[in-house]
């Protein structure tokens, strides 16, 4: 798996460097004035996003991050070199927490948004500022100060305008992969997906919109059950939720019932994404025979429930073309929730 949406790092801001306790050595003044340089800043811990990065994956080979100390200062008020910082990258749409007190700290959404995680410390004066009219000579010269060490969670959820979810073999990955320019794994067999994938639906007027596809959801899965509770999160940023529900599909509860349980679950996971707005995809058309269940009458059930729906076949792209139309009014010409 090549995805990894939380990691624990370590990171540790540089030490400054020590002041110089140092004394003017020029030819025909033996006991010259003080002339110790201050040590240098200790580098800082700096935690920027960028759109190069869509996984922390990178933190499961790498958890510890040092800044570099500053430089000693030198006679001759020489100053010491600061350290460098070390730059941390992360994924949009990171939001970094401290470990010991889960508080949040930064959230990150934007491509080269940057924060100062921990400062480095700061560089010892040299012996030069301690001078005064009855100490012509110090010899006392300051440590630098230390840097900081603490230990940081980060925590990814997915930026995207619109969230696939379903139960698993819904065909989510079908749609993803008919909707938009991502090319998920298929298969006819549930969990499929195994991580959030991300495509973009290009419109003809030149409008994009990002889909993720999140792994399939069933009864529990705020819980703990199954795969799709590890990323409920990623669809807590989107605009829109595309719920899939397979036609085919025949639960002992019925499908609109069965339908409300994974809406449930998103409520029992976070009460807001329970009010998130949702379109319902009756998908697998290509598969329906009348005689199977009153597609009509599935379609009014959620109607007048409040969900708009559209018969789909993701396979074979029937439909699509109207739910385009609908999400291009929902985000560009509606109600403006792009």
């Amino acid at each position: 798996m090549d995805f990894l949406d939380e990691a624990l790092i370590t990171a540790k801001s540089g030490d400054g460097g020590r002041g110089c306790a140092s004394f003017r050595r020029e030819r025909f003044i033996p006991k010259g004035g003080p002339d110790g340089g201050d040590g240098g800043d200790g580098g800082d811990v700096i935690v920027r996003a960028t759109e190069r990065l869509n996984s922390l994956l990178p933190f499961r080979y790498r958890r510890l991050f040092k800044a570099q100390k500053g430089q000693p200062g030198r006679g001759q008020n020489k100053s010491g070199k600061d350290g460098e910082n070390v730059v941390v990258e992360v994924p949009p749409g990171t939001i970094i927490q401290d470990s010991d007190t889960g508080e949040t700290i930064a959230d990150l959404v934007l491509d080269e948004e940057e924060i100062i995680l921990l400062r480095g410390g700061r560089g010892g004066w040299g012996n030069q500022h301690f001078a005064t009219s009855t100490n012509r000579a110090p010899r006392k010269a300051q440590p630098g100060l230390p840097g900081q060490e603490k230990r940081f969670r980060f925590i990814l959820k997915t930026l995207a305008h619109i969230g696939l979810i379903g139960l698993p073999n819904a065909g989510k990955s079908t749609l993803l992969s008919r909707l938009t320019t991502a090319r998920p794994k298929i298969a006819d067999y549930p969990f499929t997906t195994l991580i959030p994938n991300l495509g973009v639906i290009v419109f003809d007027e030149g409008e994009t919109l990002t889909v993720a596809d999140i792994p399939g959801l069933i009864e529990g899965a705020s819980e703990g059950r199954g795969l799709g509770h590890r990323f409920l999160k990623h669809i807590e940023r989107t605009g829109l939720l595309l719920h899939l529900i397979d036609i085919t599909y025949r639960p002992r509860s019925g499908l609109v019932e069965d339908f409300e349980k994974v809406t449930e679950e998103l409520g029992a996971y976070s009460p807001s994404l329970a009010k998130k707005r949702q379109m319902v995809l009756v998908n697998k058309m290509d598969l329906y025979a009348p005689g199977h269940r009153d597609v009509g009458e599935v379609i009014r059930k959620l109607k007048k429930r409040g969900y708009e729906a559209f018969p789909v076949s993701a396979l074979t792209g029937q439909g699509l073309d109207d739910v385009k139309s609908a999400l291009l009014k929902e985000f560009f010409h509606g109600n403006g929730n792009g």
